[in-house]
């Protein structure tokens, strides 16, 4: 038996700001809880797709992350403007410019990666209605095979 990822949580200081970018980003509704922390749900309801759990916290981010969110995107160039529109900025982590994604990070300083979508014949098939949506390819979403940043090619 194997698992899957259900939920990814994420601290959040500001959870009103936070539940708001990440919901534009990824194309989710915000499910607000009594505790002040937030559940944000796929709109297409899709197995493969983990909600994301915004949990309370009082202190703010401190260094870099130990795990992180990869978006894949037909047009990254495209989907960095719309996060930068939705508040992200990019982020310096020591990249040299020549890796295939673009870093960036949310309004809390929370980093994560934008990546070009690979085509493949196989995955045309599987591929959602509109393979452009905010977020659909968050997350395990895509069936397509991104360019993984940390993996040798």
């Amino acid at each position: 038996m194997t698992s899957r990822i259900d939920q990814v949580t994420m601290d959040a200081h500001d959870v009103d700001l936070m539940s708001k970018f990440w919901s534009s980003a990824l194309g989710y509704r915000i499910d607000r809880g009594d505790d002040g922390c937030a559940k944000l749900v796929s709109e297409n309801d899709a197995a493969a797709a983990p909600n994301i759990w915004l949990q309370k916290v009082d202190e703010p981010k401190l260094g870099k992350n130990r795990c992180h969110l990869d978006l894949v995107a037909a047009d990254p160039a495209a989907e960095v403007l719309r996060l930068l529109d939705l508040g992200a900025t990019r982020a310096d982590v020591g990249q040299t410019g020549d890796e295939g994604f673009q870093v960036m990070a949310d309004p809390e300083g929370n980093e994560f990666c934008v990546l070009q979508r690979a085509d493949t014949s196989a995955a045309a098939s599987t591929t959602p209605a509109d393979p452009d949506a905010p977020g659909l390819s968050a997350l395990g979403l895509q069936p397509d095979d991104p360019v993984e940043p940390n993996e040798p090619a």
